[in-house]
Parts: C-alpha cells; structure tokens; sequence
C-alpha cells in the first residue's frame, strides 16, 4: 500500500477506472455475443442488433478500450453475417 498521498488517490483511481473499463467491455462483448445468437437462430432483428454490437464496437473504440484496427476488424466480420 502507498504511503504517498498522491500515490493513495492514483491507486483509488486507477480501481475506479479498472472497473469502468471492464464494464464497458464486458457490454461490448455480450452485445457481440447476443448479434451472433440471433444470427445463428436466424432471428427477425439481425439489424438492430447489429447497430447495437457496431455502437458498442465503436463506443469501446472511442473510449480507448479496443485500437481502431480491431474495433473495424470486429465490425466487418458481424456485417459479414448481417449481410450473409
């Protein structure tokens, strides 16, 4: 455990970031997961949750979770199936 003051506020910040990131992919990745399910059971509303998996794509881009190749990687791949 830090001793520093500032050292204190960086662990306590860095937690609070931790959790927050892993929120935030943790919805990117169910939101991919639920697109494939309905793909595979050949559902009525592949394209919305295709927009919902691509925003959550690019959500994690923005915030710095995912590098721009992989969020674009990801995103050709699911419109590979929307369109299929």
């Amino acid at each position: 455990m830090p001793q520093i003051k500032s050292a204190i506020k960086r662990v306590k910040t860095a937690e609070k970031a931790n959790l927050r990131n892993n929120a935030q992919r943790s919805a990117m990745r169910s939101a991919i997961k639920n697109f494939e399910t309905v793909v595979a059971n050949d559902g009525d509303n592949k394209e919305e949750m295709y927009r919902t998996a691509a925003r959550a794509i690019d959500m994690a881009k923005s915030k710095g979770l995912i590098k721009a190749n992989k969020a674009a990687r990801d995103k050709s791949r699911l419109s590979k199936k929307v369109n299929a």
